[in-house]
């Protein structure tokens, strides 16, 4: 498929969020929702699924160049990684008339790999039933805020976040698009433990040690690679290499104005300085709990305890 000519069109109105089975979407993630939910998966489909700003992108390239880079290397430089690796839910008519599904439907590579954002409960169904795999990405909540306030800032596809403080607002209250941070890493955290098709990573680990992370990807795809390769695609996914390669850093993309801000700003765990400070780490461990049962209260609380406090997120991390 070509790459579609978007450089003439204008900036789209910033668009507001509404309530959508249950969680805060926009027009350009529900407008295609039948093609969504009724899309027809394989069994050797490759699902990416993240919270937004969680290591998408991140993860996405290291499936790309692990299936693909010696397959196709001319791919790597002359197709973003949008067109490579379909949105699914993504429905941007402004910019394109070709759809995440449409996109998804007309890949000729094997395997398909896809991204989402969904919560796990809005995942379509075939997904399950053709036990596709799934790699699915949790980060930090404090980075993931920071991360997602400045993705905001410069994608006009997204509603206007406001102000720092507005924004720390309406995410510790769950109100951004794709719903609350926590709802989705733990909704697809229980998924884990009843599908064996799906790995769970960490973005701090992938900061940590990005070569035992990709070994880890390569054992659960079932994929034998040498010492070398490893090494080689491990340098090309070094977040400060990825900034600078137009494929992959978002820059083709017309409605992202990177004057406010790049697509990819830092590879950090547990910021400090700048709007990640040491009031809005006091503010969401001490953030409190809307509409919930007591037990949610509990278990959230020593979610707080740790996944929002500390690197580790001892209270889902992997087995």
């Amino acid at each position: 498929m070509e790459i579609p000519d978007m450089s003439s069109k204008k900036l789209p109105c910033r668009p507001e969020m509404f309530d959508f089975e249950g969680i805060s979407m926009t027009h350009f993630f529900t407008e295609n929702w039948e093609k969504v939910r009724n899309f027809q998966s394989r069994p050797d489909d490759i699902l990416i699924a993240t919270y937004p700003k969680a290591g998408t992108t991140w993860v996405s390239y290291i499936l790309d160049l692990l299936y693909f880079g010696n397959e196709d290397p001319e791919c790597q430089t002359s197709k973003p990684i949008y067109m490579r690796i379909p949105f699914l839910e993504s429905c941007f008519q402004e910019f394109s008339t070709v759809a995440g599904t449409e996109m998804a439907d007309s890949l000729t590579t094997t395997p398909r790999l896809i991204k989402t954002h969904l919560p796990v409960q809005l995942v379509p169904k075939s997904f399950w039933d053709q036990n596709s795999r799934i790699v699915y990405v949790a980060r930090n909540a404090k980075d993931n805020a920071v991360s997602y306030f400045h993705f905001d800032r410069m994608n006009m596809v997204q509603p206007e976040p406001g102000d720092w403080n507005h924004f720390l607002e309406k995410f510790m209250k769950g109100k951004n698009v794709f719903g609350p941070w926590y709802d989705h890493v733990s909704g697809w955290w229980e998924k884990k433990q009843t599908y064996s098709n799906l790995l769970y990573l960490f973005y701090e680990d992938l900061v940590e040690d990005t070569g035992r992370e990709v070994e880890r990807l390569c054992s659960f795809l079932g994929l034998s690679i040498s010492i070398e390769e490893r090494e080689k695609i491990t340098k090309g996914v070094q977040f400060d290499t990825m900034k600078q390669n137009k494929m992959i850093n978002h820059v083709t993309i017309p409605f992202m104005d990177f004057k406010i801000s790049p697509f990819m700003r830092k590879a950090q765990s547990f910021r400090v300085g700048g709007v990640s400070t040491r009031n809005m780490a006091e503010s969401m461990n001490a953030a409190s709990v809307v509409d919930v049962t007591p037990t949610k209260i509990l278990e959230r609380t020593r979610l707080r305890n740790y996944d929002l406090s500390t690197r580790k997120y001892e209270s889902l991390r992997r087995t």
